[in-house]
């Protein structure tokens, strides 16, 4: 998870985040896939910790094994 830090003046409640109520100054985890959509304000919300290298893995599906018998 990223971490930003809300500047705003006053506390505001961010539904994304389970309807918190976020303080001025206070610092708060996101998700690694939702971190450009608050650094994209920034005089709302400022950077402290990007989301880690490469993101979430997702793991890759691996083919089915054959039914058919080796003879």
């Amino acid at each position: 998870m990223a971490r930003v830090r809300f500047i705003g003046p006053e506390p505001v409640t961010v539904p994304e985040l389970g309807g918190r109520e976020i303080q001025p100054d206070q610092v708060v985890e996101v998700p690694d896939a939702r971190y450009p959509g608050y650094v994209c304000q920034p005089g709302t919300w400022e950077p402290v910790e990007e989301p880690a290298a490469g993101g979430t893995v997702i793991p890759k599906k691996t083919a089915a094994k054959s039914a058919a018998k080796e003879a």
